[in-house]
């Protein structure tokens, strides 16, 4: 199967290009925002129930610090989509943005 370049359109949505099949990602910065606290969740649920079992403590540990990373992530994605709305739509940075925390 051959996967064809992503391109963007005009909207902003990405499309992936998969034989026949195509993946339409609208709103990136929030399907990215969504795809980081889903990992934070895994990451912390994972971590716990290693933490059940002594000798699964050192994994879990590295768990907890992947989910601390991830939660890092999310104020560089919000800054990163009011940036790209400020490049784009040349508005202040605030106007117009969502009260959603992502």
């Amino acid at each position: 199967m051959s996967q064809n370049p992503p391109h963007h359109h005009k909207s902003g949505s990405l499309t992936l290009h998969i034989g026949k099949e195509e993946l339409v990602v609208r709103q990136r910065y929030e399907a990215a925002s969504i795809a980081n606290d889903v990992l934070i969740a895994v990451w912390f649920l994972i971590g716990s129930i290693m933490f059940f079992s002594p000798d699964w403590t050192g994994a879990g540990t590295w768990c907890f610090v992947f989910g601390s990373v991830e939660l890092m992530a999310r104020p560089v994605l919000r800054l990163t989509r009011q940036l790209h709305l400020q490049k784009v739509h040349g508005a202040a940075l605030g106007a117009g943005a969502s009260d959603q925390d992502y």
